[in-house]
């Protein structure tokens, strides 16, 4: 069986690829957001077909990677990514306030904190996967009603371009799933949040 090992190029991103795909016979393989953050896994097309796909260690794969193409039968095959939504909390209006504002930062912290939500600081944005229903985190949100702070979900393939590799694997690469790759299993830590008494945000990994 043949095992794939390169990404040829991308529908999404490169013109040429898209063009030379345009008349051909795509078969997608669809991944969810653990699966897409491994380099070894076993891909399986809408055709039924199953694609071993073994790249460099540390490829992030993106949606409409392009796996493989035959000019002369016209088929090729694609990645198609399904990330999952993720709340944005922007603390922007917080930077440089008064003693309140950090009241308000670490009062945010705990709200996480209690939730057990997995996140990620960066700059003045708080990045918090959606793992529970969407109602249950704005309520947390809402009861809490943070002067200062705002929030509203995202598109997960939006956050990507923002985020560092490890930063994505945090996000999207949630522990308690099942391996379906080639062999590799690995535990993913989880990240929280909580903010000292001077507003500073820390990240505790366990």
């Amino acid at each position: 069986m043949k095992v794939y090992t390169e990404i040829l190029g991308n529908i999404n991103k490169n013109p040429e690829w898209k063009e030379k795909l345009h008349d051909a016979e795509i078969d997608y393989i669809f991944l969810d957001q653990w699966t897409a953050q491994k380099s070894r896994f076993l891909g399986k097309g809408v055709s039924g077909e199953e694609y071993p796909i073994a790249l460099k260690r540390h490829t992030q794969v993106v949606d409409g990677d392009v796996i493989d193409y035959n000019p002369e039968t016209g088929k090729a095959a694609v990645l198609k990514i399904e990330l999952s939504p993720v709340l944005v909390i922007d603390m922007g209006a917080l930077a440089d306030k008064d003693h309140g504002t950090i009241r308000r930062a670490v009062e945010l912290g705990h709200a996480i904190g209690n939730q057990h939500w997995p996140a990620v600081v960066k700059g003045t944005k708080v990045y918090v996967p959606l793992t529970v229903d969407r109602k249950v985190m704005l309520s947390v949100m809402e009861t809490h009603n943070l002067e200062g702070i705002t929030y509203e979900f995202q598109k997960g393939m939006e956050i990507i371009p923002y985020l560092a590799p490890h930063e994505i694997r945090r996000l999207f690469g949630g522990a308690g799933h099942d391996s379906h790759g080639l062999g590799e299993h690995h535990h993913h830590p989880i990240t929280h949040i909580h903010f000292d008494e001077n507003g500073i945000a820390h990240e505790h990994t366990h």
